[in-house]
């Protein structure tokens, strides 16, 4: 089997969801593949790239994908795509610190992460505030995803409403209401 990019990335997103993100480290991955950790190098620059291509593999999903015109109201199609990252990063360990790792690198490759931007501009916020929402949105959703996975892993008994619902309402009738 030839390396590539794709295969890089595969294998980098099944070591995340069986192992999680402790890992996934190039060696492991090296590994995995059968190839010197070297030849890795030819496809992702450092592992923070790696990251951000697990994450564009993780978001870019057609579950993920969402039609605004689909939409009456703006702030509908924010409150349904936050809630869609929500359940699609939830079974998937680790994923809200790949999501955090591409987002400071300002990835551009998120495309459910740029649509709430997006969204926030039809809504009529102004590009400098649709980017400072579209961070407070996904800073929500990712904390809100970290916190259910350290429940789970820690084993405590939680109410099954964590709250991210009601504080996701609160954080879009602040922005756009």
């Amino acid at each position: 089997m030839a390396l590539t990019q794709l295969t890089v990335v595969d294998t980098a997103v099944g070591i995340l969801q069986q192992f999680g993100l402790a890992d996934l480290s190039m060696r492991r991955l090296a590994k995995e593949l059968d190839v010197q950790v070297g030849a890795l190098y030819w496809h992702v620059k450092n592992k923070q790239e790696l990251l951000a291509q697990v994450a564009a593999k993780l978001l870019n999903t057609p579950a993920l994908a969402l039609q605004a015109e689909d939409f009456d109201d703006p702030a509908d199609a924010i409150l349904h795509l936050a809630r869609k990252l929500y359940l699609a990063l939830l079974p998937i360990q680790d994923s809200p610190e790949v999501v955090e790792v591409a987002s400071a690198m300002q990835a551009t490759e998120l495309q459910p992460v740029l649509a709430l931007r997006s969204l926030l501009e039809s809504a009529g916020l102004s590009a400098e505030h649709a980017i400072h929402g579209q961070q407070l949105l996904l800073n929500h959703v990712l904390g809100s995803v970290a916190f259910r996975q350290n429940l789970v892993q820690l084993d405590v008994d939680a109410p099954l409403a964590d709250g991210f619902d009601w504080g996701l309402q609160r954080a879009v009738a602040g922005l756009v209401g």
